[in-house]
């Protein structure tokens, strides 16, 4: 996951270190460091805001490393999922349970469907539904399509998967 962090630090030499060193110490991989040294917070710190990507479960630990140096955090904001999918479903979709469906990719940790669109023409003929997928990886959003495969055979719907552009392979 993505991690956009703004901190306040105390205008003595270290602080920068002191608070880049959990995101280390907990394998983060710092993406970006915006110190603003000239300005000042109504409390009299210097404003910086960190971004860096880590594993979900290694957040806390930074933080909590952070809170433990005395460095103020004002603000966190993550960003789990980089990358979008979607796929159109066909068939009796509604009848075959899609909550099932749908809580088979959630429940996979790195995958959600984040959006569904359905259409059901009359009670007996088939429907159809398109839905967006984000997922924490490419890798991992191939994974969750392949989860949504098997599923389809098993309740004999038709996964229909975007065109992939082969202009860059070339």
């Amino acid at each position: 996951m993505r991690v956009s962090m703004d901190i306040e630090l105390k205008d003595i030499p270290g602080q920068l270190l002191l608070a880049l060193k959990p995101v280390s110490e907990f394998k983060g991989n710092l993406i970006s460091v915006v110190h603003h040294h000239e300005k000042r917070t109504p409390r009299g710190t210097i404003p910086v805001q960190i971004v860096f990507e880590t594993k979900p479960d290694k957040l806390d630990d930074i933080v909590a490393s952070l809170e433990e140096s005395d460095i103020s955090i004002v603000r966190i904001d993550e960003k789990r999922y980089f990358e979008h999918g979607a796929v159109i479903l066909i068939g009796h979709i509604v009848h075959t349970d899609i909550q099932d469906t749908i809580d088979s990719i959630d429940n996979t940790g790195y995958a959600e469907i984040v959006d569904l669109n359905l259409s059901m023409p009359k009670i007996n003929m088939a429907s159809s539904a398109s839905l967006k997928i984000d997922a924490v990886s490419k890798e991992h959003l191939a994974q969750a399509i392949d989860i949504l495969k098997d599923i389809a055979e098993k309740k004999d719907l038709l996964v229909i998967e975007p065109i992939k552009s082969q202009l860059g392979a070339i």
